[in-house]
């Protein structure tokens, strides 16, 4: 299994590079492996090298909210977070609190309830860190629910999201917004592959499509409200 290195992985064969290919063991079915490469490596680099979590469970503990945490990125996001010394709080809908809660949050608001737009942690807690796999929310939604110099970690970055990148940058706040685009290396993704393997990482797969009906996938996809990793098969 590997990382395309040009895109173009919705395909029967893709060409990637040797390093960023790792072995499938046998543990890890092919499905479960197909959501790692970018998903899985994406919630990986935010939270280990923009949020700075020590996935060994060493380090300060972090407060760390995590928006569409029922996704693809972000139900990784959760797992890999609690493998850290993190108290997690994600958004979701209403229907999937539940799952993702057995992903191991601390704390879940449904996006769609005042509090739950509003970002407020139900225990008062501040975020040291925030792994934004949502769209449409406004710095002034995230800013005053930021510790000191909490960061917010946009995975979708618009226009907006660069704009206040740049401002805080130049005023030299402690508050910052930081977009992030995924550097594959295949280290990583081994590390992911061999998390699955030992039990402590799951690919939770919303739905099944043959590659004869992908944009049966895309289309659910593009509705946002898959449960987990839409996968493609040959």
């Amino acid at each position: 299994m590997g990382i395309g290195s040009d895109g173009g992985g919705l395909a029967e064969f893709a060409v990637t590079k040797e390093r960023l290919t790792v072995s499938r063991p046998a543990e890890v079915s092919a499905a479960e492996a197909a959501g790692l490469p970018i998903a899985g490596l994406t919630a990986h680099q935010a939270l280990t090298q923009q949020a700075g979590i020590k996935l060994d469970g060493t380090g300060q503990q972090r407060n760390i909210l995590i928006t569409a945490a029922s996704g693809g990125v972000g139900h990784y996001a959760v797992q890999l977070a609690k493998l850290g010394n993190t108290h997690v709080t994600a958004t979701c809908g209403a229907r999937n609190i539940d799952f993702v809660k057995s992903l191991g949050a601390d704390e879940v608001l449904d996006y769609k309830t005042p509090d739950g737009a509003a970002l407020k942690s139900p225990s008062g807690k501040k975020y040291d860190a925030v792994i934004h796999c949502a769209r449409d929310i406004p710095w002034s939604t995230f800013e005053p629910n930021l510790s000191a110099d909490g960061k917010v970690l946009d995975l979708t970055p618009g226009p907006g999201a660069i704009l206040t990148f740049a401002i805080k940058k130049l005023t030299f706040s402690k508050k910052q917004l930081l977009p992030v685009l995924l550097s594959a290396k295949g280290e990583n993704l081994d590390y992911l592959v061999k998390l699955v393997k030992e039990g402590k990482l799951k690919t939770v797969i919303d739905s099944k499509h043959s590659l004869s009906k992908a944009e049966d996938a895309w289309a659910k996809s593009i509705d946002g409200h898959a449960t987990g990793k839409i996968i493609v098969e040959p």
